[in-house]
């Protein structure tokens, strides 16, 4: 992801979550970015291939964290 791309997701991810410690980090794969909130990994979002401009999330809720 580019990081005008980054900051655009970031931003309305922000407002979703309503959390300023979220962050978005790229990657070295160039289609996706890693999502922490207070420097905690949460997940990942992807560039979706079938929609120009939009984005996937996928975050894993583990049984051991519940």
């Amino acid at each position: 992801m580019t990081p005008a791309e980054i900051a655009k997701v970031q931003d309305y991810l922000f407002k979703t979550f309503k959390t300023k410690g979220l962050e978005i980090k790229p990657r070295k794969q160039k289609d996706s970015a890693e999502v922490f909130i207070d420097d905690e990994f949460v997940g990942v979002v992807y560039v979706d291939e079938d929609e120009a401009g939009s984005y996937l999330f996928e975050m894993a809720i583990l049984k051991e964290d519940l």
